[in-house]
């Protein structure tokens, strides 16, 4: 790369000095050299005797010598003329002044060098700019600045960090569906003798950060055999016809590394469905889509190369990839349950110094609704949060506002708001946590606090007992009404409303459409679906649902999720009101404490006091939580600041 360098710089050097000898040059000329702008005055100059040489260059340009003296007034010494196409102008300017003597030259090299310098200019600028697009791309192909062909796929060799099911925690079911395809690249003839053929492709379909490519990394290392990594945007160039040409290339490596896996990370950039353009034109996307879809499945198919994916957007991507002999077996990649939040847990904290008091248990409890990757970043929360306190292990105290901090996000200690705003922020949030609590079927209440966090002055987070993937009319029903519960207080407390409630009202409306309209939980529209979502998601979200009713039957959806919402609100004012002495008391406490917990809040709502604190121990704290030199601040210490009241953000995950 430094011999292409150099060769720039004298490319750019050797330009640079033409340029300005040609300018100097045309200078120098300019003091000395007359130049006529119009024909007729060299010819009047020739006729007047002025002119004692004529030079003929190719019959388009004259030049020669002065009489000595022809200006005293100037320095003229030559002149230069352009010259209309006459081949008889020698014998005219003979006639014209018998005294000059006229020569016919041709153009030399040396004659057309400054024009052509000149008109090369732009030109060579035009492949100064190739050259560099050129070279950077060399940069960062590694030298292949060319190959824009050849595929970007990653051969993971033996160097690389090997992964196996061991290192993935929870997630059984899934594992046992891969282990099939482990087994078929350890023993292909086994399923074979049988007649059975192991699936070509396998889909793994789940949210963000549930460990798809995890699990592929973990199937490649259980296997061990040839793994080649591709994300879908490797395929997407600038050039017509690359993308293609990348997805043959990348066949025809894996042919020549047999058995092998080929992964596709984010399968969506280059699945989608065809034809669902707006423009109509042939999509550079659809041809790449064409070449895997005959690599997979074509006329000579390779039953010794297994393609895994991985997506989180299946509804967008084209049908023939779905169907049998390409991607055939989807499997379904969740978030983790609790037992497998534990697992997890304690994965990510086993090589990690940690107190005695950590319990992956009780954390796996309260982080119903992460994924793994929320939870990795949990524990790097907790450590990092020891770190700054300058801590020598991680304590439950710091995972625990590591939860707040992946939920929530980080905690404001500058924001200044007003003491009257300060108590807004509390009657709001004890309105939550007091309708939370007397609430039969609702999730119970974990922590209460009017400490700003991320985007929300407060926030009251809500935690179920127990994972849950199915919800109850009464359920829905009782969620509307614990949100409704914040706005409420405000009303009843202080006689007006706040803006505070945006983010309750947001849910609380999409609650009740989805129960009238999607899960026919309305008495009076009847077990009935009310919109269709179909088409292609990425046109845009006004294009993907269809409406298949009839003006009238929006209309009665329209009241029937008001009637909801209004039953909702009108229950919530008769338990604020019924309860007014108990808000009274959750919202000074929290004025006082600034952060309530489960046990609190519950003594306080059915107590009418907060509970009588154990007897601290007599053993001394554990060494491993002394600091180690620096004292930190406590997060609970911090006074809530702030100068505006944004809307909170959801009391549960």
């Amino acid at each position: 790369m430094r011999r292409y360098n150099v060769l720039v710089w004298v490319l750019l050097i050797l330009a640079g000095t033409a340029m300005l000898w040609v300018i100097g040059n045309q200078r120098s000329q300019a003091q000395t050299e007359k130049v006529y702008t119009y024909y007729t005055d060299f010819l009047a100059d020739v006729e007047a005797g002025k002119i004692t040489t004529v030079v003929i260059y190719g019959g388009q340009r004259a030049g020669g010598d002065f009489v000595p003296e022809a200006f005293p007034d100037t320095a003229y010494k030559t002149y230069t003329v352009d010259l209309p196409p006459d081949p008889e102008l020698a014998e005219k300017l003979s006639k014209m002044a018998p005294g000059v003597k006229v020569r016919l030259a041709p153009v030399t090299f040396a004659d057309r060098l400054p024009d052509l310098l000149i008109s090369a200019i732009p030109f060579l600028l035009l492949m100064f700019i190739v050259w560099m697009v050129i070279a950077r791309q060399m940069r960062m192909s590694g030298g292949q600045a060319f190959d824009f062909g050849r595929s970007q796929a990653k051969l993971l060799g033996e160097n690389f960090h090997r992964v196996t099911f061991s290192d993935v925690a929870g997630m059984t079911e899934v594992k046992e569906e891969l282990q099939e395809i482990v087994e078929f690249l350890r023993d292909p003839e086994r399923f074979r003798a049988i007649g059975a053929k192991i699936p070509r492709g396998v889909l793994l379909v789940g949210p963000p950060g549930c460990g798809k490519t995890l699990l592929a990394r973990a199937v490649a290392g259980e296997a061990g055999v040839s793994f080649f990594y591709i994300s879908g945007s490797d395929f997407v160039e600038m050039f017509v016809g690359v993308g293609a040409s990348r997805v043959r290339d990348l066949f025809t490596q894996a042919k020549q590394h047999l058995p092998a896996i080929i992964f596709i990370d984010e399968l969506d950039a280059v699945g989608r469905l065809r034809g669902a353009g707006l423009g109509g034109g042939h999509d550079e996307r659809e041809q790449t889509l064409n070449a895997l879809l005959v690599e997979m499945d074509g006329f000579d198919p390779n039953s010794d190369i297994i393609i895994l994916a991985a997506t989180n957007r299946p509804d967008i991507l084209d049908p023939a990839l779905l169907r049998p002999g390409r991607f055939d077996r989807h499997v379904v990649v969740p978030n983790p349950d609790r037992n497998e939040r534990k697992a997890i847990l304690d994965l990510y904290l086993q090589d990690k110094p940690i107190t005695p008091e950590v319990d992956a248990e009780s954390l796996a409890k309260r982080t119903p609704g992460f994924s793994g990757a929320d939870l990795e970043s949990l524990v790097n929360e907790g450590a990092l949060l020891a770190a700054r306190r300058h801590l020598k292990q991680i304590g439950m105290q710091e995972l625990d506002e590591a939860i707040e901090r992946v939920m929530a996000g980080p905690e404001r200690r500058n924001r200044v708001i007003t003491e009257k705003e300060r108590r807004i922020v509390a009657y709001h949030e004890a309105g939550h946590a007091l309708i939370g609590t007397l609430l039969p079927d609702f999730d119970r209440t974990y922590k209460v606090t009017i400490l700003p966090r991320g985007m929300a002055m407060g926030y009251t987070i809500n935690l179920p007992e127990e994972d849950r993937y199915l919800n109850t009319r009464s359920e829905l029903v009782s969620r509307m009404i614990q949100a409704l519960g914040g706005r409420v207080a405000e009303e009843v407390v202080f006689g007006d409303v706040t803006t505070g409630a945006h983010n309750d009202l947001e849910r609380v409306t999409e609650v009740a459409r989805e129960m009238v309209t999607e899960y026919g939980m309305s008495e009076k529209l009847g077990p009935i679906t009310y919109g269709r979502r179909h088409g292609p998601v990425f046109l845009g979200k006004e294009f993907a649902e269809e409406r298949n009713y009839s003006e009238d039957a929006a209309r009665q959806i329209d009241a029937e999720i008001r009637s909801l919402v209004d039953d909702c609100y009108a229950r919530a004012r008769e338990m604020i009101t019924e309860h007014r002495d108990k808000l009274d008391l959750l919202a000074e406490n929290l004025l006082d404490r600034e952060t309530l917990t489960q046990e609190e809040v519950e003594a306080l709502v059915r107590e009418g006091r907060l509970p009588t604190p154990p007897p601290a121990p007599a053993e001394p704290a554990s060494p491993g939580r002394e600091r180690t030199g620096v004292v930190a601040e406590t997060p609970t210490e911090a006074k809530p600041r702030g100068a505006s009241l944004p809307p909170p953000i959801p009391e549960s995950p």
